[in-house]
């Protein structure tokens, strides 16, 4: 096993409640003898049994169905052998994090860190038009990705093999430590994502309309606000991480 490797979790859930993933995948990001990051060979996928029936809307997604996690483990029983590989991790990492985090709780994990790739997606890459995990496969076209082998979209293990090549190129653009300082923080949107200002940089907002943005319900709007009106030179005090993320961009 790699020294130093990063684990991509993707989950598929039976409907939103709060112990019902029916599938858990994974993908390995491995650091080389030079240096750099690659996507290795560890990957995989598991049924789980979420103890209830799953929802019609959420078959329709994944298309899992009731009688194929009839005879898989349950959740708390398979987490762990996945969570917590043998030879350890440096952190996990999913592509809007703060969802798998809901169930990839410290206690099966063992308190590991989290990158979130949507986040450093915003850093990183801002000038991109959207930054779902999807989008950002074609929009990017990761070199090595095979295609066939993130097929189907919202099934476990292809999922976190698409997510596994935007973080490969992260790690190889930033440093670690970086990536989980903005997975900490809400997100940096690029542009403001809604009302009469939707689309424009945040440095084009005039001031009264950052003030508001800035008391937005939105956590990530009000981070952004606030980081643009901080640049300006008018501190507020930031409004505290979450790890719950509703907005998709």
């Amino acid at each position: 096993m790699p020294s130093e490797r990063v684990r991509v979790i993707d989950l598929e859930t039976a409907g939103g409640g709060p112990h019902d993933v029916c599938e858990i995948g994974w993908q390995d990001v491995a650091r080389g003898r030079d240096g750099r990051w690659r996507v290795d060979d560890q990957r995989g996928a598991l049924l789980v049994n979420p103890g209830r029936a799953i929802s019609a809307d959420t078959m329709a997604v994944h298309h899992i169905r009731d009688v194929d996690v009839a005879g898989a483990p349950f959740w708390k029983q398979i987490a762990p052998s996945v969570l917590r590989p043998e030879g350890g991790v440096v952190a996990l990492a999913a592509h809007r994090a703060g969802f798998e985090m809901r169930y990839c709780t410290p206690s099966l994990t063992g308190g590991a860190r989290w990158i979130c790739t949507w986040k450093c997606a915003l850093r990183l890459w801002p000038d991109l038009p959207r930054f779902s995990n999807q989008m950002l496969r074609y929009q990017r076209m990761p070199e090595g990705l095979i295609h066939e082998l993130g097929l189907p979209a919202h099934r476990a293990m292809p999922d976190a093999y698409v997510t596994a090549h935007h973080l490969r190129d992260m790690l190889n653009e930033a440093p670690l430590d970086q990536l989980l300082l903005w997975s900490g923080e809400p997100g940096l949107l690029p542009r403001v994502p809604s009302g009469q200002d939707r689309g424009k940089g945040w440095d084009q907002v005039s001031e009264v309309a950052l003030h508001a943005l800035a008391k937005d319900r939105d956590i990530d709007i009000r981070f952004s606000a606030d980081t643009e009106l901080r640049r300006r030179g008018e501190l507020r005090v930031a409004e505290p991480a979450s790890p719950i993320q509703t907005r998709l961009l």
